[in-house]
């Protein structure tokens, strides 16, 4: 598989990221992708050839290994790894519908026409959307195949014998897996990296999330706060000819005779 036209193409996803986005990117193809090119393919090139049961039975160490190794596990880190990356090519495919709309757009009213967008790489509308279901289904499929891997290999174990007892096993055998200590190691790691991948897109979640409440709250709150200090209405009053005050008691009659001859009832 070619990882580097992946690569190439996730790479224009950096600006249109955050900076959690960005370390997020980095983590998947620094500890997940290069650890898979590099060593973990070759880690279990060997795991069925040298999967080796005590017994000559035709067909027993591998009825024995299809049952223990159900899948491969460099085959579902494949998938993982694929399926993980796929929704961030959603946001660059988002980005380049708007930029196809305003093009149309522009071409259809004039260049002097007012755009739809003002930034078309800012996270608003439908983009913002669209970049928020991608981190959920990131962290969604990372749990997903980290349950997949608890369920077909329990604690993410590599055990260095089991114990089949499968037709045409004549009776329960002992198989030996090849190198299951460094099988162990790259396990754990590549299921700590899919944890941490999973924690930076909840945190990424979180901080959209709290964000946008943020600008869509802190207006209202700024106009409530205003209209808190804004002073009370002061009553009306009356301004003598001479330019000063006159009594409360005459403010009073003087404004309800004037509601008097408005209505013509108090």
């Amino acid at each position: 598989m070619n990882w580097a036209f992946l690569q190439g193409l996730l790479s224009g996803v950096n600006k249109y990221s955050t900076a959690l986005s960005r370390i997020w990117l980095s983590v998947v193809f620094v500890f997940r992708v290069m650890v898979y090119v590099v060593a973990a393919e070759d880690v279990w090139d060997d795991e069925q050839k040298d999967f080796t049961c005590n017994t000559l039975q035709p067909g027993c160490p591998n009825v024995c290994y299809d049952h223990f190794f159900p899948v491969s596990h460099v085959r579902l880190w494949a998938l993982q790894l694929i399926l993980v990356t796929c929704p961030s090519l959603l946001v660059v495919m988002h980005v380049a519908y708007r930029e196809e709309r305003e093009r149309r757009h522009q071409a259809k009213h004039g260049p002097n026409a007012p755009p739809l967008y003002s930034n078309l790489n800012k996270k608003r509308g439908g983009l913002w959307w669209t970049y928020l279901l991608s981190l959920i289904f990131k962290a969604a499929v990372d749990s997903t195949f980290l349950y997949i891997f608890h369920h077909l290999y329990k604690n993410y174990d590599m055990p260095r014998v089991v114990h089949c007892s499968i037709d045409p096993c004549p009776h329960t055998v002992d198989c030996y897996i090849s190198r299951p200590t460094e099988k162990k190691i790259f396990t754990y790691f590549m299921v700590g990296t899919a944890a941490i991948c999973i924690l930076l897109n909840l945190c990424e979640v979180t901080y959209l999330v709290g964000k946008r409440c943020m600008e869509i709250l802190g207006p209202q709150r700024r106009k409530s706060r205003h209209r808190r200090h804004l002073p009370d209405t002061c009553p009306p009053y009356v301004v003598s000819q001479g330019g000063h005050h006159q009594d409360g008691n005459s403010v009073l009659m003087k404004a309800g005779s004037a509601l008097m001859d408005e209505s013509g009832y108090p």
